[in-house]
């Protein structure tokens, strides 16, 4: 079984707040990164929430997603990602997706899952030559994820993997939401 994740926790600092409710195209930030969850060819969609939770869950459309809240949230993204990798403990893999990154599409989703090799740890894509996500992150590396700590994500983790890269230019953007001006 293939989860995929969303990461939507963090307080949006440098934006100034509530960044997952920015508007961007007529809908909120987080928005874009859930519709691509719900139409995602996984077993099973999670939002990753922590720092206003409860706004985002008035404002945002969950249907067919879980709502998992990290209470750790402020520890960093480490805690968000580990939280999201518990939240699907049957997972043989699970999909990595930011909720900042509104562009990111489910074509590029679905090609890192099709790109899934046995003696790959992880799949991550690709744009211009890049590191970007999604990133499938295979069970072997779940323990890994759970040793994480601080503001950091699976970067830390593929350091020491064998990860594939595969382009997915044209297929979504990757650009993503840190500040006002990014939108």
């Amino acid at each position: 079984m293939i989860a995929a994740l969303v990461l939507a926790a963090g307080a949006g600092v440098r934006f100034g707040g509530r960044k997952q409710l920015a508007s961007v195209d007529g809908r909120p930030l987080l928005q874009h990164a859930v519709d691509v969850l719900r139409s995602a060819p996984v077993s099973d969609r999670v939002v990753v929430v922590g720092a206003y939770a409860d706004e985002l869950g008035e404002e945002i459309d969950f249907e067919g997603v879980r709502v998992v809240e990290c209470s750790d949230w402020a520890k960093g993204q480490s805690a968000s990602l580990r939280c999201g990798v518990d939240a699907v403990p049957d997972a043989d893999a699970v999909v990595v997706l930011l909720g900042d990154q509104p562009w990111v599409s489910v074509r590029a989703v679905a090609a890192v899952i099709a790109a899934r090799r046995g003696s790959a740890d992880a799949v991550r894509a690709g744009y211009g030559g890049a590191p970007g996500h999604p990133v499938l992150l295979e069970r072997s590396l779940f323990r890994a994820v759970r040793k994480l700590r601080g503001d950091v994500g699976a970067r830390e983790v593929l350091r020491n993997a064998n990860v594939l890269d595969i382009p997915c230019d044209g297929l979504g953007d990757p650009r993503d939401v840190d500040t006002p001006a990014d939108l």
